[in-house]
């Protein structure tokens, strides 16, 4: 069987599209371990889309309601800019959820990747891959704070010249009650 295929919009990426995604979350997770903020900020587009909606306990009949819509509550609605104030202001020391900074091990799995589907998505060409994936993300501060943060991302990466980009990204928490004090971890 052969590695590569052509980009058929909606269909399944090839083993090397598939590897190559894998690697740039890696090196996504990598990076934000580190609290090389900066630097995963030169994987994001310039037209960014960062959102995190909020969710709510509901019955299995009003199971589509439990993801709060576009312009209601959402724990992130960024965009790269508002990311790179958020950055900023980590290394102004003025913000003190952050100082000491905290520890986080980003661990991504379960990635599927397909190409994206223009007839569906005008926005997008089938070069730009439409991928979920799976991640735990576990964070210490100071001595005794410990949160672990389990859940979904899709994400829209876009083809810049020899790499990647994520240009959206919609990231879903399992829990919908947060036990964190604060929320000011990427995902």
């Amino acid at each position: 069987m052969s590695t590569t295929t052509e980009r058929q919009p909606g269909t399944r990426a090839d083993r090397d599209t598939h590897f190559e995604v894998e690697q740039f979350y890696y090196e996504e997770a990598a990076l934000l371990d580190d609290g090389r903020y900066a630097d995963w900020l030169d994987l994001l587009a310039d037209d960014l889309d960062y959102w995190m909606p909020t969710r709510t306990n509901r019955l299995r009949r009003q199971q589509a309601l439990s993801v709060a819509a576009r312009g209601e509550a959402a724990f992130y609605d960024e965009t790269k800019e508002s990311l790179a104030w958020r950055i900023r202001r980590f290394d102004s020391g003025m913000a003190w959820s952050e100082d000491p900074p905290s520890r986080t091990r980003h661990l991504v799995t379960n990635v599927m990747v397909q190409h994206m589907d223009p007839a569906e998505n005008p926005q997008f060409t089938a070069d730009d891959l439409h991928v979920r994936s799976a991640f735990l993300v576990y964070r210490n501060r100071l001595e005794r704070e410990e949160n672990v943060f389990a859940g979904s991302r899709t994400d829209v990466l876009r083809r810049v010249g020899d790499g990647l980009r994520v240009a959206r990204r919609t990231i879903l928490l399992d829990q919908n009650i947060l036990q964190a004090k604060n929320i000011s971890t990427f995902f």
